[in-house]
């Protein structure tokens, strides 16, 4: 099943991702950039444990074989 994702509600959006990297297991969505036609041109994400950035195609959280929606 995919997860339901707004793009217009990404920002500060938390996410668990399903293969744990690094210590790295809970994410906030920090930035959201919009082009003139309204798509996502640039999402970035936070891991909590570490306050890495990291650049990712928005569309992958989609996809709950990686991302779980919230905190878990």
């Amino acid at each position: 099943m995919a997860n339901p994702v707004n793009s217009k509600a990404l920002l500060h959006s938390k996410w668990t991702k399903v293969v744990v990297d690094h210590k790295e297991k809970h994410f906030e969505i920090v930035t959201v950039l919009f082009n003139d036609n309204q798509q996502i041109e640039k999402c970035v994400i936070q891991a909590v444990m570490t306050n890495k950035l990291y650049d990712i195609d928005w569309h992958d959280l989609k996809n709950d074989q990686i991302w779980i929606i919230g905190w878990n």
